[in-house]
């Protein structure tokens, strides 16, 4: 099975904190990865989303570069795809997305990824979970 992954998922799984809820559907997601081998897609934002992350992190001494650095390599053998549609290809879609759903440009292209595709979305950012709701995407 393939779905897309949203960042706030994945920076569960580095951090390790958050409400119980968010912390066992992340754990969920990141077991169907590993033992059901399903693929999580990606926007190309994606890296760029995680790679601030980390290093804002490590600015305010919430991570070491130690740890940093293996969690990129888990993430490097992890069965995770970059979309390669272009940009200007889904922009406008991008920017519909976001006005009507009132979400940032990232969280659209999580959304415009997902219905493009036809894949569930995983995400615990809630807004963008409203928005899956009112559309005809699936949450994971």
């Amino acid at each position: 099975m393939r779905f897309v992954l949203d960042n706030s998922v994945t920076m569960r799984w580095l951090f390790r904190d958050g409400a119980t809820d968010n912390l066992a559907y992340a754990s969920r997601v990141l077991e169907g990865m590993e033992k059901q081998r399903m693929e999580a897609l990606v926007p190309s934002l994606w890296g760029l989303e995680v790679a601030n992350v980390i290093v804002r992190g490590e600015a305010k001494g919430l991570l070491t570069e130690a740890r940093s650095t293996e969690f990129v390599g888990l993430l490097r053998q992890m069965a995770i795809t970059s979309d390669a549609t272009p940009l200007m290809t889904v922009f406008g879609d991008i920017l519909q997305l976001a006005r009507r759903h009132g979400l940032s440009s990232y969280d659209a292209a999580y959304l415009e990824l997902s219905l493009r595709v036809g894949v569930p979305l995983a995400t615990l950012d809630d807004a963008l979970r409203r928005a899956v709701r009112s559309t005809d995407g699936r949450l994971f």
